[in-house]
């Protein structure tokens, strides 16, 4: 079966049409607005005869003209603005070219299909990740640790920590027992070697064997430990964190079911400040054994 084909006298009556909404797709709101104020002033001092017809004439095509400057004055500030930003850091200039170029041709070439919208879709994820390392932050997903880990290996002085143990297959610190988990207290040997102080408050539903030896090992390892049984504070407290030197911090963001879902590092102030007031009101209750 064959598409309907436009006829050629539509087709031409169309195209003037695609062509005059990109032009105002294009255009400034404020220039369209000053062009049309120009021709409504223009249309209304003919017809009232307030003044001649050229003098009608020219005050309009002085209006659109003023119109016109000003929005070209206003692109080229909003494009030396851009070009600033964009040269103050050299390697920007080359990672942006094939980003912007590659996204508006695959708009273009394929527009209203899935992948202009894909392309569309991606672009606004840079946006929206950019952001967040505007605010000093970084957001990876619920397996990707390096954050977590490169924290604890470059901390220096001390480290204020949470961990809470879900109560999953009896209630064993499963996360610990894994490879990741293992890895992470190599490094808090490590640290621990080097005179770091280490803090840890554990979130806890049973005291199981398994959870106790896990205390115990790190007890024995020099670390701080602090015991905190669930209901003791504040759900909204039930936290998963790490401050180190008091100058960045690792945060979990869990499911309802205790899974770590996003693991979120943070040189923000105000998540370092909200963290370590988490831990020093958890701290003021659990009990450290001695």
């Amino acid at each position: 079966m064959t598409g309907y084909r436009v006829p050629e006298r539509v087709a031409r009556n169309v195209r003037p049409a695609r062509r005059l909404v990109r032009l105002i797709s294009h255009t400034d709101p404020v220039a369209v607005t000053g062009i049309g104020l120009s021709v409504a002033l223009s249309i209304t001092l003919d017809v009232t005869g307030a003044a001649s017809g050229v003098e009608s004439l020219l005050a309009g095509l002085l209006g659109t003209t003023i119109s016109l400057l000003v929005d070209s004055i206003a692109r080229s500030e909003r494009r030396f603005e851009l070009r600033g930003l964009v040269a103050g850091t050299p390697w920007m200039t080359e990672a942006l070219e094939p980003i912007v170029t590659g996204t508006r041709e695959a708009i273009e070439r394929y527009p209203q299909t899935p992948v202009a919208a894909e392309a569309r879709a991606r672009f606004d994820r840079i946006r929206i990740e950019t952001e967040h390392l505007r605010t000093g932050r970084i957001i990876r997903s619920g397996t990707d640790y390096r954050d977590l880990v490169g924290g604890m290996r470059d901390c220096v002085d001390q480290v204020h920590a949470m961990a809470n143990v879900a109560p999953r297959a009896g209630g064993e610190p499963s996360w610990w027992g894994s490879d990741i988990g293992r890895y992470y207290w190599t490094l808090n040997l490590e640290a621990l070697a080097r005179g770091v102080r280490i803090t840890r408050i554990f979130g806890y539903h049973d005291y199981t064997d398994e959870f106790r030896e896990l205390v115990d090992a790190q007890r024995r390892a020099g670390v701080r430990v602090g015991l905190l049984p669930y209901g003791t504070v504040d759900r909204s407290l039930d936290l998963n964190l790490a401050i180190w030197d008091g100058t960045s911090a690792w945060e979990a963001r869990m499911s309802p079911h205790g899974e770590i879902i996003e693991n979120i590092f943070s040189v923000n102030s105000d998540d370092l400040g909200r963290l370590l007031v988490a831990y020093r009101t958890c701290a003021q209750v659990a009990t450290f054994p001695s």
